[in-house]
């Protein structure tokens, strides 16, 4: 297995460009595609994710063309993909899986969805249930409540809200809100039980009015389209840096000096922004400008006991914080990381233990209380997780070297981290 071998460092000072936003990136190009009109959309995502999405489009006949780094013109097909019959591979792209899905369903065709094996373990059936009740029809290939996934022509009928669980994924209500101005009736979802991720959804709800659909909701309970929306393009989009990726920078500052990032700000739509708060509560000390967030050194890291459901994948760099913490750090209401690309809780808990840590793993919660010392020279799984390899360098902070398996994992969302991590602790 390819390994990174991280040597102990005792700083972090630079400045760095985040690269964009995954969950903008990927919703940006389905609604460019779905949209009447050519839409440029600049600062796009380099990554697996995105690579998904876009090979996606182009075999359903969507007109892409690269025409600057990070800059891709879509020629909207106006909620009519030209290609009705596709077979689509999309690795472990839930930000390409879940929104496809349902889009799909509603758009007159035969599909057929698949990814790598853990997409095949990851629960799509909520979201099934959902377009199922919206008169859609999808079988599944293998496992019930799984993917693969067969896609067949629908029968939209709206005249019933649809039900939708809430604390499984909000990807889930996201493909749903997305996909359902393709079937032109009248639309009401009723959210079951606490929608967990709201920011996500914010985002998804922000990137819709600005292709000219608005959502109406009822706080996070119901949400209402009217009929014959249409998405129109708003001909140029720029795509946020990634909130969540900015996490282990801003960490890097707290813990060894200070570190700048540029890319995002305090008016981000991105709810992971507010993990910039959380390094406050831990000490750390924020400044933020128009287009960037600057992170300097905590005079002493303090331990927290903090509600993370707003933001869940930054959540996993606080884990790494608690190392550094005096005294034990809980992170509660993190029950999705167990449906990401691997079951994070139990991940995170079990590479903690091996720097010494003393961890208790609940079902919705993690505890954390740092060892005396941190054991040097551990190896450390991924799991095929990109934030599991990103969330672990930050241990060599402590002084210690740490060894990352399997490195070319950080290629789903951001394939230069390492070399930029080792330019703000190297320097």
């Amino acid at each position: 297995m390819e390994q990174i071998n991280l040597p102990p460092a005792s700083q972090a000072h630079g400045r760095i460009t985040l690269p964009g936003s995954k969950s903008i990136s990927n919703r940006t190009l389905l609604l460019a595609a779905l949209a009447t009109g050519t839409t440029e959309i600049r600062d796009l995502l380099a990554s697996d994710d995105t690579s998904r999405m876009l090979e996606a489009l182009e075999k359903l006949g969507v007109q892409l063309t690269q025409f600057a780094e990070s800059a891709w013109r879509v020629t909207g097909c106006a909620a009519n993909f030209p290609n009705k019959n596709a077979d689509l591979l999309l690795g472990n792209a839930g930000t390409a899986f879940r929104p496809l899905t349902a889009a799909l369903a509603f758009s007159n065709g035969h599909y057929q969805l698949s990814g790598v094996a853990r997409m095949h373990e990851r629960p799509i059936a909520d979201l099934v249930n959902a377009l199922v009740q919206a008169g859609a029809h999808i079988d599944y290939l293998a496992n019930i409540g799984f993917p693969p996934l067969k896609i067949s022509p629908a029968k939209p009928d709206l005249s019933k809200p649809i039900q939708i669980r809430g604390d499984v994924s909000s990807q889930f209500l996201t493909a749903l809100l997305m996909a359902l101005p393709l079937t032109n009736q009248h639309a009401r979802i009723e959210v079951i039980g606490e929608l967990i991720s709201k920011p996500y959804i914010e985002i998804t709800l922000n990137l819709m009015a600005k292709f000219g659909v608005v959502v109406q909701r009822d706080g996070w309970q119901s949400f209402s389209i009217v009929a014959n929306s249409q998405y129109i393009s708003p001909h140029e989009m720029f795509v946020e840096g990634d909130a969540s990726s900015a996490s282990y920078f801003l960490a890097a500052g707290v813990i060894g000096g200070e570190v700048c990032v540029d890319g995002i700000g305090q008016q981000s739509i991105q709810g992971d922004v507010r993990f910039a708060d959380a390094l406050a509560l831990m000490g750390g000390r924020i400044e933020y400008g128009q287009n960037n967030i600057t992170a300097h050194k905590a005079a002493k890291i303090k331990a927290i006991d903090l509600d993370c459901n707003h933001m869940p994948d930054a959540a996993m760099t606080l884990a790494i914080m608690a190392l550094f913490a005096d005294g034990t750090t809980t992170l509660k209401n993190i029950a999705s990381w167990r449906v990401k690309e691997t079951d994070r809780l139990t991940a995170m808990a079990a590479e903690l233990r091996k720097l010494g840590a003393l961890v208790v793993e609940g079902a919705d919660f993690i505890q954390i209380t740092p060892p005396a010392t941190l054991i040097a020279n551990a190896v450390i799984d991924t799991y095929d997780d990109h934030r599991m390899a990103m969330c672990f360098s930050l241990v060599s902070l402590g002084g210690v070297p740490i060894t990352i398996n399997d490195p070319k994992c950080v290629n789903k969302t951001f394939p230069d981290y390492f070399l930029e991590f080792q330019k703000i602790t190297q320097a």
